[in-house]
């Protein structure tokens, strides 16, 4: 049984006293971090394997990003649109040059990367598209997860997320993820875009069939329509490759990153288009007070430094095709199904996955479930092969303490 220190017991009930309860976290309480090592208030160690929903990719408390920040705290943190800063430039180059567009629009969260895209997309299908006003239609699919504004739940299929909510936004047509011919199906002549996670993270590690990203971008070539990719889980080296989309050969018309843009020190995200798209934002039409801030691309410029000069989307395709291989060459009764790319891992259970998240934390490995009955495994992209078998020692552990005994 995972026992709590009279400290962690008194931290938990103050937070539960005076916060929201709208998370259901680990009853783990981190007090320092660094690479892929978390320490709770008693000292105890944790290999973590949920990097923060992926925006920790460069491990925590990279000496590098770090040195970013103090350095740029040090100067102006922040000038609000209003005027303009001295980091700004060089990020929005650095990262339109890494990405391969052509502009980028920055905010702080993923979300509002999300909603940029929904905005943009929309302005696109009026003003270049011609279709009538207030009639726009973006194609999503089930079991996606963009974020919980408003929006984001009202593309959602997600009961949980909608419950109550309502009045949604209108203008989403949901269909089965991975069904392209339900993509085609579901086209109309008011479909400005279709927006996709290459890889369903929070819809539980959901890996479509091979070609079907440029099936997609197929479609939308041929029914003028813009592809959006939501590369905020994904992206940035978490899946093998600089970006999911990269995988299949695609360069979505609209890129969607966060998450790990801030290396874990500063949420940064951003929206990434075609000149001309992005053109179609005047002053005034959309803007964060916080975003594009002189701290964040300060950070923001170290983060990606890091993935790109120390090859972290490499060591993820090399580090997860290991994981995956031995998980999938010791089958359990306990296990459905083992599935994922690179470092964003899903293991589908037969029993609720919280039980084995449970027993994962006992043995110092810090995992969660997504959707009822799957694991996310998603260390920083930083573990070495020492990690990986402490992982894997920790988790067939798990794994035999929930195995029916004979």
């Amino acid at each position: 049984m995972y026992l709590l220190s009279k400290n962690a017991r008194e931290l938990i009930a103050q937070e539960e006293r005076f916060g929201a309860r709208n998370y259901a976290p680990l009853d783990l309480v981190v007090e320092r971090a660094h690479g892929v090592w978390l320490w709770d208030v008693s000292g105890k160690r944790y290999l973590d394997c949920v990097s923060a929903y992926s925006a920790v990719n460069q491990g925590h408390c990279h000496p590098r990003i770090q040195a970013a920040l103090v350095d740029q705290a040090a100067k102006v943190t922040l000038t609000s649109r209003a005027m303009r800063n001295d980091r700004l430039p060089a990020f929005l180059a650095e990262l339109t040059r890494v990405a391969g567009y052509e502009k980028a629009l920055p905010t702080n969260t993923g979300v509002e990367a999300v909603e940029t895209a929904i905005k943009l997309a929309r302005r696109w299908g009026y003003v270049t598209k011609g279709i009538p006003a207030d009639r726009a239609e973006i194609i999503v699919f089930s079991n996606n997860f963009h974020g919980r504004t408003l929006a984001a739940i009202s593309a959602s299929s997600t009961a949980q997320y909608r419950a109550h909510f309502g009045p949604f936004v209108p203008g989403f047509r949901v269909v089965p993820f991975g069904d392209a011919a339900a993509v085609e199906n579901a086209i109309t002549p008011h479909t400005c875009a279709v927006l996709v996670e290459p890889i369903q993270g929070e819809g539980g590690v959901n890996v479509p069939p091979d070609g079907y990203l440029r099936r997609l971008w197929a479609l939308c070539r041929e029914h003028d329509v813009l592809l959006v990719a939501d590369e905020i889980q994904t992206g940035l080296g978490r899946t093998g490759d600089l970006f999911a989309c990269d995988y299949d050969g695609i360069k979505p018309d609209v890129l969607l990153l966060g998450k790990a843009l801030g290396g874990g020190y500063y949420p940064v995200s951003a929206t990434l288009a075609a000149g001309p798209l992005m053109d179609l934002l005047q002053p005034g039409d959309h803007g964060s007070t916080f975003g594009g801030n002189p701290l964040a691309c300060a950070v923001a410029l170290a983060a990606l430094d890091v993935v790109i000069s120390e090859d972290l989307p490499a060591r993820a395709r090399t580090a997860g095709a290991a994981i995956l291989r031995q998980l999938r060459a010791a089958p359990s009764p306990l296990i459905r199904e083992v599935r994922g790319r690179g470092l964003l891992i899903g293991i589908e259970l037969t029993v609720p996955a919280t039980q084995l998240s449970a027993a994962l934390l006992e043995r110092g490995v810090a995992a969660k479930d997504t959707q009822e009955r799957v694991l996310r495994l998603a260390p920083p992209l930083t573990i070495d092969d020492a990690e990986i078998a402490y992982l894997l020692e920790r988790f067939h552990g798990a794994l035999a303490s929930l195995a029916p005994q004979p």
